[in-house]
């Protein structure tokens, strides 16, 4: 959270995260990113490089917040496409995890519907669960019309 400040990330060996004082710099850290509308675009960039190794972890809230941190800030024109290949890339079956990719994906289909229609036609690595209730999500949206939902619903995988 805080590596605008510490800018170690999850391979840093500056600070351990369990201190109590650690711990009350992630709060304020969260509060502050709380209380700015909008990443600016530079911070943007430091953002996204932050959250890269997370997207890589075994750990199943790591990987969490990284692609909620995706959902939050880079469903944008500028980076949509990146988070499409990060998030086909992470290899993490947790279920909470798996959970953060659809919803994630099913914003980006609801925002960029080419793009992620795109995608899932394609030659993806999504395994069923996700890929499943990336559909589910954006079937149960009321931001997509019916013969979206008709279409999403012919593209379920059966095994």
């Amino acid at each position: 959270l805080d590596a605008k400040y510490y800018k170690f990330g999850v391979t840093g060996k500056a600070w351990g995260g369990g201190e109590s004082t650690s711990i009350n710099k992630q709060i304020t850290y969260g509060e502050y990113v709380v209380n700015e509308e909008k990443f600016k675009k530079k911070e943007l960039v430091q953002v996204w490089k932050f959250i890269l190794p997370y997207t890589k972890s075994e750990k199943e809230f790591e990987v969490r917040f990284a692609v909620i941190v995706m959902l939050d800030y880079f469903i944008v024109p500028q980076y949509v496409g990146k988070v499409i290949k990060t998030l086909d890339g992470i290899k993490n079956d947790a279920y909470y995890a798996e959970m953060a990719i659809a919803w994630t994906l099913a914003e980006i289909g609801i925002k960029f519907n080419d793009k992620l229609m795109t995608y899932l036609k394609g030659d993806n690595h999504l395994d069923k669960f996700t890929y499943n209730k990336t559909l589910q999500k954006m079937i149960e949206s009321y931001r997509i019309s019916e013969e979206q939902k008709a279409e999403l619903r012919s593209m379920k995988r059966k095994c």
